[in-house]
C-alpha cells in the first residue's frame, strides 16, 4: 500500500502537513524537508526544479503515489515541469501543490475583488498566482509584494521582537499603499500561517486573511474523492514519518512551532540525479 508524501524546502509544509492530517488522519504520511538546501525563495528555476524532482523521485521511491508540493516556491517553479517532462516516467504517481487549490477559491474571500498576495521572492517572480487567479477569477485585481526577511524571521522563532514587527508592518504597509481596495490577503508562503496574528495586528479590520493550509486539505480530500483508483491505493494506518536533508535534531527543534507536536525524524542524503 501506498502513503501520501508531502515535501517541502525546509519547515513551512509542516502547517499543510498538520491540516491535512486533522481532515484525514486516517491515511499514511511521509514528510520530507529539504533542510540542507532551503530556502529555496531566492534560487533559480533551474536549481528549485533540479531540488524538487529529486525530493520527489525519493518520496516516488518510498512509495508514494501522491506527492504535495506543500511549498509555494517549489509550486511555482518546479511542479509544471515535473508534471510534463518527468511523470511519465513514474506510471500511476501524481505530483499536486498549492497554488492552483488557493487560486480556484480565492474569489470566495473578497467582495471588493481586489486580492493582496504575499510570497517569497521566487513565487512572485514566478508569476504563477497571476496566471493561476486570472484563470479562474478573471475578475479580480492582484496586488503582489515580496516579503524576503519574513521566513528567517519565523525559523528563528523571532517574529514578535520589536524589529521584526517593524520589518512585517512595513511590508503589510507596502501592499496596501499600492492598491487601498484590497480586502482580502494572502499568505502565499506556508510559513507565514505562524505569524497570522501579528500581520492581523496591522491589518484594517475588514481586510481577510488567507492561509492556505485548510484550503489544501480540504482541496485534497476532495482530488482523493474524485480519483478513486488512486485513494484505493492508499494505506490507513494513521503512520507519519518525517524526513530531512539537515541535521535531524534541528529538524525536529522546530517541528513543534510548526506541527503543534514533538516529532522524530531521519536523516536522508539524495541520490536521485
Amino acid at each position: 500500500m501506498a502513503s501520501l508524501g508531502i515535501f517541502d524546502s525546509g519547515y513551512g509544509g509542516l502547517t499543510v502537513f498538520k491540516a491535512i492530517r486533522e481532515l484525514m488522519p486516517e491515511y499514511d504520511y511521509i514528510y520530507l524537508g529539504d533542510n540542507a538546501r532551503a530556502p529555496y525563495g531566492n534560487l533559480s528555476f533551474a536549481t528549485v526544479y533540479e531540488y524538487t524532482l529529486e525530493c520527489v523521485t525519493w518520496l516516488f521511491n518510498q512509495g508514494c503515489d501522491l506527492v504535495i508540493l506543500a511549498c509555494n516556491t517549489a509550486s511555482a517553479k518546479a511542479l509544471r515541469n515535473i508534471q510534463q517532462k518527468d511523470l511519465h516516467r513514474f506510471p500511476g504517481k501524481r505530483v499536486l501543490g498549492v497554488i492552483r487549490p488557493t487560486a480556484e477559491v480565492i474569489g470566495d474571500f473578497t467582495t471588493q475583488k481586489h486580492i493582496g498576495v504575499l510570497g517569497t521572492e521566487g513565487t512572485v517572480q514566478s508569476g504563477s498566482y497571476l496566471i493561476e487567479i486570472d484563470r479562474f477569477h478573471p475578475e479580480l485585481k492582484v496586488v503582489q509584494h515580496a516579503c524576503p526577511l519574513w521566513v528567517p524571521l519565523i525559523e528563528a522563532n523571532n517574529f514578535d521582537s520589536e524589529a521584526a514587527r517593524a520589518i512585517i508592518k512595513s511590508d503589510i504597509d507596502a501592499i496596501l499603499k499600492e492598491d487601498e481596495k484590497i480586502d482580502a490577503l494572502l499568505l502565499a508562503c506556508t510559513h507565514y500561517p505562524l505569524i497570522k496574528e501579528v500581520i492581523q495586528q496591522f491589518l484594517p479590520e475588514h481586510v481577510n486573511i488567507i492561509s492556505q493550509d485548510v484550503l489544501v486539505a480540504e482541496s485534497l480530500k476532495d482530488y482523493l474523492h474524485r480519483h478513486p483508483e488512486l485513494e484505493s491505493k492508499l494505506a490507513k494506518t494513521e503512520r507519519k514519518q518525517f524526513f530531512t536533508t539537515g541535521d535531524p535534531a534541528d529538524f525536529e527543534a522546530h517541528t513543534y512551532l510548526f506541527f503543534g507536536n514533538n516529532i522524530e525524524a531521519q536523516q536522508v542524503k539524495l541520490v536521485n540525479k
